[in-house]
């Protein structure tokens, strides 16, 4: 199975909060529901496409918690009426890595635990498919760091939050992109698709 990311990111690469601001989840966080605003009957219907084509999803616990309490309680959408976010999410296998979660709330769900490399390659190697994490900025990271990743989709909204947690440090390991789909949508959102495609090159010194 392929594993494909897909995350909401601001201009200046923040992830948190996109769809608004939970004072548990998101502590000291004032700035929450940048991302939303900014969707408009293309990009919902792309993202909607999106999720149906998962055959799975993967989570790290946070964003599962997080989707558990908006889509999976009903905040959102239990999994009833033509909603195809819903429909996917909670009639599809939901995968989270966790140490710490032990009897999960969510129906279909199971707890990834021990070495969580073996795990998640057992899971790419069952079958052809395509196993989906959506938000789970710390689990995209530590996927790309792995060479777990197939492919990366980046959701860029044009606002600068100027807050909250951003998918990439400002120190960190390095990796090309290439890039396979580019997109815009009609409020803004720049849709851009790359796959992890090994160290990057750099110019040489030029005062050498």
């Amino acid at each position: 199975m392929k594993l494909k990311a897909n995350i909401q990111v601001s201009v200046d690469g923040v992830h948190q909060s996109n769809g608004g601001r939970h004072p548990d989840f998101d502590p000291g966080m004032e700035r929450g529901g940048w991302a939303r605003p900014l969707f408009d009957e293309e990009s919902m219907a792309y993202l909607g496409d999106y999720y149906q084509r998962a055959d799975a999803f993967l989570f790290g616990r946070r964003t599962y918690d997080m989707f558990l309490w908006s889509w999976g309680t009903g905040t959102w959408g239990s999994g009833q009426g033509d909603n195809p976010i819903s429909n996917a999410l909670n009639n599809r296998p939901k995968y989270v890595a966790s140490t710490t979660l032990t009897d999960p709330a969510w129906a279909g769900t199971t707890v990834l635990t021990g070495d969580l490399a073996t795990a998640v390659g057992e899971l790419k190697a069952r079958s052809d498919g395509e196993i989906q994490v959506h938000g789970s900025g710390s689990l995209i990271r530590w996927l790309l760091a792995n060479d777990l990743l197939d492919e990366l989709t980046l959701l860029v909204a044009p606002v600068i939050v100027g807050q909250g947690d951003r998918l990439f440090p400002d120190n960190g390991p390095d990796l090309a992109l290439d890039l396979v789909e580019s997109r815009a949508f009609p409020k803004g959102i720049i849709l851009q698709t790359y796959r992890p495609a090994g160290p990057p090159q750099y110019a040489s010194d030029p005062t050498k």
